[in-house]
């Protein structure tokens, strides 16, 4: 199972992950093996990413709205209510993580129940 980086070391690796899913050119910060799934995620408002699955950990950077990003994976974290929602589900980027509270879909922001990190 794919295991997400502790620490983000660049610049460039925070910014990998924020191109949206389908535009980005270059290589991602921290490829996917070639089995490995990734998903596609939307945020129905802007989401910050944070280094570990809890609104405390370190922020990296913020999801726009509306936009797709690249998913690979989701775990239980912090429980986040907001909106009427509540929920301990996180989505798993390459560096970081975000509440599925803020993604369009299911609990799991419709990540398959077998994509747990």
């Amino acid at each position: 199972m794919r295991r997400i980086p502790a620490v983000v070391t660049t610049c460039a690796a925070t910014l990998a992950f924020l191109v949206p899913a389908g535009l980005a050119a270059a290589a991602p910060a921290s490829p996917a093996s070639p089995a490995e799934q990734s998903y596609t995620v939307v945020p129905y408002e802007n989401v910050k990413v944070r280094q570990l699955p809890t609104q405390d950990s370190a922020y990296l950077a913020t999801l726009t709205a509306g936009q797709s990003y690249t998913a690979y994976c989701w775990t239980h974290g912090q429980t986040i209510t907001d909106h009427g929602y509540t929920n301990d589900i996180w989505i798993g980027f390459a560096d970081g993580f975000s509440s599925a509270v803020y993604f369009k879909g299911d609990q799991y922001a419709n990540l398959p129940a077998s994509a747990q990190c």
